[in-house]
């Protein structure tokens, strides 16, 4: 299994939000330049995240993007099922007319569990974490650099 480039820029910018979690919201050309990513590309990032119910979009002069809820609030499996869809590695473990073999399958009951622990693990991790990890990992490089 392998995340697209969406979903872990997806994350860098939804971290990079909670990162910057306050009154004012955050334009998307500052995201861009703070985590390297294309302006563009981020602006069809948010189309999805918006739908999900996850960022809000401000117009004018003051305008820009914020989350709708706290950081803490808001795991990575929201922001992972509103930029991939849900978290299922094969199709037959939700679909059982996918595949004729269910019943004899050996390896069906395994994909179910393993798409299941990866899914307790996002649920476990929310962007208030992603954003203390980053900023301990900061401060580490700064100890690293004197």
């Amino acid at each position: 299994m392998k995340l697209s480039t969406r979903s872990r820029y997806g994350v860098r910018m939804m971290t990079d939000l909670a990162d910057h979690n306050g009154s004012n919201p955050v334009f998307l050309k500052d995201i861009a330049k703070r985590e390297d990513i294309s302006e563009k590309y981020l602006s069809l990032i948010v189309i999805p995240l918006r739908g999900a119910g996850l960022i809000q979009s401000i117009r004018g002069a003051h305008g820009g993007y914020r989350l709708t809820r706290k950081p803490a609030e808001i795991t990575m499996l929201d922001v992972l099922s509103a930029l991939e869809g849900e978290i299922c590695l094969v199709d037959c473990v939700k679909d059982t007319k996918r595949c004729s073999r269910i019943s004899t399958c050996p390896t069906r009951d395994i994909w179910g569990i393993l798409g299941q622990k990866i899914s307790e693990t996002l649920r476990s991790v929310t962007l208030a974490d992603l954003v203390q990890t980053r900023r301990q990992k900061a401060d580490n490089n700064l100890m690293n650099d004197i």
